[in-house]
């Protein structure tokens, strides 16, 4: 975002975070009625200086980068910012940053127009170190952690400073049907970093994500999000920065789905039918405590979107158990030992209790899995009634995974049918194996996918050997408990339910 573009801010930064960034405003700062309303300016996140928590940066290697925009995606704090500069416009000042793709220079060439250099950018503001973009860029290799020197800090916020003062990415090189691409426009950045998530959180990708598929076609002034208190709400909402660039509120842990139905009913008595008003909740507030409210929502015909940020744990008050936990995962509430082996109940399936209310479009998606994400959010956006996106969301402390593995752990969820994608759609047919599709999933057909490597099946115990919340249940030699294959056996019923109602069994 450029704040060059919103003067609204310069008021609030000169009163609020100035202080804030100097450390006194503790000392005299006078409350004002916008605190006393609990309002917060949009977009202040920008302003948020997190330069002091990594140790190290990501670096580009432009001759190895094919603006895949991976890593524009992934990033869980916007920290990385792509943008398409036209040849005769880049300056070769910061060539450093420009890589010269077949997708953005040659085949706009090939076609008669002008190459165009992808300019990749770091803002180390932002950054928080998790090394998920170094992660996700895979075999290119493209992208690389360095330690964070002052010169590396300083050719960073230069080369930042710069594509501050870049235009805008001309439409010519944003191709629609490449879903990822939509992070090339300004429409789609709605959500501006700052916030106090962990390194590498698996939700504010799948926040950013939403906010990007919807803002793209509809415009900020189009959105708002209700928000359930949880882990969204508290980084999402750390005064005096605020992460989001459309109309955002937070009520209580159980009432979003309720409250944005007095939204839409509003937004529709004032001749705003067009806004997408968008719930945002976790286990709690969707699996839980909240899940009347949300069944309420889906019968109610409204044409209001869900967003469940489906972490398999109470994250924000310490990792308990919820009815979203994984049979013989490890959590408070369901810990490990003598007397227990981690939770016993079978995991609520919300998705497919969705699929079950009259007339719900319904989605289980990740966000590392981006084309099935943004059509999912996509086609939610267009369905005209309720929808509900229920999305894998990993929570690094609580899942026992590394900082920079939250589209790591989403794909080997999907491939051992930990969390199966699908897609319910009420417009495809009258019959369930109509409404819903498997695509997505490896190997759709048998129980398990297969590892293309070693030819092994891809199973919950392997998925579980790669997070600290089921390592109890591994023994010295490696073979995993009779609690973890109980779970095993758990998924593959849910995994072979799917199958019959697909038509696929």
């Amino acid at each position: 975002m450029n704040e060059n573009n919103h003067p609204e801010l310069n008021e609030f930064r000169l009163r609020v975070l100035t202080e804030y960034e100097k450390g006194t405003a503790y000392r005299g700062l006078p409350a004002d009625e916008a605190v006393a309303l609990s309002l917060v300016p949009p977009g202040t996140g920008l302003y948020r200086d997190m330069s002091n928590i990594a140790p190290a940066l990501p670096v580009l290697s432009k001759d190895a980068c094919v603006g895949c925009m991976e890593c524009v995606t992934a990033c869980p704090d916007s920290a990385l910012v792509a943008t398409v500069v036209p040849e005769s416009r880049a300056d070769q000042g910061f060539a450093a940053n420009y890589a010269k793709t077949t997708k953005y220079f040659e085949v706009p060439r090939k076609k008669g127009g002008e190459g165009g250099f992808f300019g990749l950018f770091v803002d180390p503001t932002k950054c928080k170190g998790c090394g998920e973009c170094v992660e996700v860029c895979g075999e290119h290799k493209a992208l690389t952690m360095v330690d964070k020197t002052p010169e590396v800090l300083a050719g960073a916020r230069a080369s930042f400073a710069h594509q501050r003062s870049l235009p805008a990415t001309p439409d010519a090189y944003i191709q629609e049907k490449v879903l990822a691409d939509m992070m090339l426009s300004e429409k789609a950045h709605l959500y501006v970093g700052g916030a106090g998530s962990c390194m590498g959180c698996g939700e504010a990708t799948a926040i950013r994500m939403m906010l990007a598929a919807t803002g793209f076609k509809y415009g900020k002034k189009s959105i708002g999000i209700v928000a359930s208190t949880g882990c969204n709400s508290v980084f999402g909402a750390t005064y005096p920065y605020n992460p989001y660039l459309v109309t955002w509120t937070n009520s209580l842990f159980e009432d979003a789905p309720a409250f944005s139905m007095g939204v839409r009913l509003r937004w529709d008595q004032q001749g705003l039918a067009g806004r997408k008003i968008w719930a945002v909740g976790g286990d709690g507030a969707m699996y839980d405590i909240g899940f009347q409210s949300l069944s309420r929502a889906l019968t109610s015909g409204m044409d209001l979107k869900v967003l469940v940020l489906d972490t398999q744990v109470y994250s924000n008050t310490g990792g308990q158990a919820s009815t979203a936990t994984f049979v013989a995962q490890e959590a408070k509430m369901a810990s490990f030992g003598r007397a227990g082996t981690g939770k016993v109940e079978r995991r609520k399936e919300l998705a497919q209790i969705a699929m079950m209310h009259p007339d719900v479009f319904v989605a289980q998606t990740t966000p590392a899995h981006v084309n099935h994400f943004y059509r999912a959010v996509m086609a939610a956006n267009d369905y005209p009634g309720p929808a509900i996106l229920v999305a894998y969301a990993a929570c690094m402390p609580e899942h026992g995974i590394g900082d920079d593995q939250a589209a790591a752990a989403a794909r080997l969820a999907v491939d051992s049918r930990a969390f199966p994608l699908f897609v319910y759609d009420p417009r495809a047919g009258e019959k369930m194996r109509e409404r819903l599709s498997l695509q997505g999933n490896p190997s759709p057909k048998n129980d398990w996918a297969a590892d293309p490597k070693t030819k092994e099946p891809v199973d919950f115990v392997t998925f579980a050997r790669a997070e600290g919340r089921f390592s109890h249940h591994f023994g010295a030699d490696g073979k995993p408990s009779e609690a973890l294959l109980r779970g095993r056996e758990e998924r593959l019923k849910n995994w072979r339910l799917l199958q019959e109602l697909a038509g696929l069994r």
